[in-house]
């Protein structure tokens, strides 16, 4: 049976204009390290400049894997939930989206999942080979995907966050549930690059 692995990682820090960093360069740099031990087929990132920066930077310690863009990876609000699905902490958040811009997040999530969220497949010679892909996203990409393996209802995207550059990693294989094996694993890091993209406050 084979199995397509899916490393999913919001890109490195960035700054008010949503350009990388030094801080999100050097973290970038590191999950790279990370991943040089992986037999990775690909990178995929999302068309931002945060995104593509942090593609590229990891993608120096993968000699010969393909750098490509995905637009299913950009950053967007995945699913509107309704009030009733809709927690007091997020009240608010969702004013002044029309029903337009909630149907293209919606394709744009449906997309994401047809893309990259299934197993390798079969060609006319039999089962593909293992696949690994690198994608470079934003947070609530990486949310969607993690509530999607676990078949949660939609609204449930809400409160999976993921920190810059921290690693995520789902299987997929024909007839099975996917298997989520780890979210939002800094260990790649140090301690004074790690939480960067939540709120500062005390951390473990």
């Amino acid at each position: 049976m084979t199995t397509r692995h899916l490393y999913l990682a919001r890109h490195g820090a960035a700054d008010a204009f949503g350009e990388l960093t030094g801080i999100g360069h050097r973290q970038a740099g590191l999950l790279g390290e990370r991943l040089a031990g992986v037999p990775v087929d690909a990178v995929w990132h999302s068309p931002l400049p945060r995104a593509v920066a942090s593609a590229h930077e990891l993608a120096r310690h993968l000699p010969n894997v393909p750098v490509t863009e995905a637009a299913e990876l950009v950053d967007h609000v995945p699913y509107i939930p309704s009030a009733a699905e809709t927690p007091p902490s997020w009240a608010g958040f969702f004013d002044g989206y029309d029903d337009t811009e909630a149907a293209s997040g919606q394709r744009l999530a449906e997309a994401l999942v047809t893309r990259f969220a299934k197993a390798p497949g079969t060609t006319t010679k039999g089962p593909r080979p293992d696949t690994h892909d690198v994608l470079v996203t934003h947070s609530y990409q990486i949310a969607w995907l993690v509530r999607h393996a676990l078949d949660a209802p939609p609204s449930r995207w809400l409160g999976l966050n993921s920190a810059n550059t921290a690693l995520t990693v789902i299987e997929y294989r024909d007839g099975l549930p996917p298997t989520i094996v780890m979210f939002n694993d800094m260990s790649h890091l140090p301690p004074d690059l790690r939480w960067t993209g939540f709120p500062h406050v005390m951390r473990p």
